[in-house]
């Protein structure tokens, strides 16, 4: 594996694509390698005082709960309502505290050898009317893991993403291949095999991994 960034935004072609999964997956390839590992949630929603996809993390891992878990540093912003982040923090009558990720962030990322960052949803989910989670990653200079998949319709949502992290410069370190939703093979290795193919003519520096089937350690 290539020297990576210290820091990893995940995010995913849809809101479904796997990113729990596949950050918790990474963050077990990385401790196996001996690195201390966080894993951070950008924003949680459908939850009141605890982060379900960072308990996802833990348990997929087979990590310890960490000390930061507990007062939720690990999952500075939550909401209540389970939707968008936009609409979550409108119901629950709240702003998104973009300064407290922050803090966050920098105390992980000064702990840990390494951090990944679980988005919520997609890259152009709205955090306001003005404010993309795409425009977080961009304004922080965060490297990418883009998570993909084999269902169809998933190579034209991969290339969408791909063209709008392309337009912000965003460094791209990985495209992570779920490999939980090849239920058609044919399907699954066509798609695979034209994102392969993509990425060599246009991200040549990227890293196109396949993240197996696991259950939890």
């Amino acid at each position: 594996m290539n020297i990576q960034p210290k820091v990893i935004f995940v995010s995913g072609i849809d809101t479904d694509a796997g990113k729990t999964y596949a950050t918790a997956w990474l963050a077990r390839k990385w401790m196996d390698s001996g690195l201390s590992v966080a894993t951070q949630k950008f924003i949680q929603t459908g939850n009141n005082g605890r982060s379900e996809d960072v308990e996802a993390h833990r348990r997929l891992a087979g990590m310890a709960p960490l000390p930061e878990d507990s007062d939720l540093t690990t999952a500075p912003v939550i909401f209540s309502y389970p939707a968008s982040a936009q609409l979550a923090a409108r119901i629950d009558g709240r702003e998104i505290d973009v300064e407290a990720i922050d803090r966050s962030r920098e105390l992980l990322s000064s702990r840990y050898d390494r951090l990944l960052i679980e988005g919520a949803g997609g890259l152009m989910v709205p955090l306001t009317d003005d404010y993309l989670a795409i425009d977080y990653v961009a304004g922080r200079r965060l490297p990418l893991a883009l998570v993909t998949n084999g269902r169809l319709g998933s190579i034209n949502h991969t290339l969408l993403s791909l063209e709008a992290i392309r337009s912000r410069d965003i460094e791209l370190p990985y495209v992570l291949y779920n490999t939980y939703f090849d239920s058609d093979s044919t399907i699954a290795a066509d798609t695979y095999g034209f994102i392969e193919r993509y990425l060599r003519r246009h991200f040549p520096a990227t890293e196109l991994l396949r993240v197996p089937v696991m259950q939890a350690i």
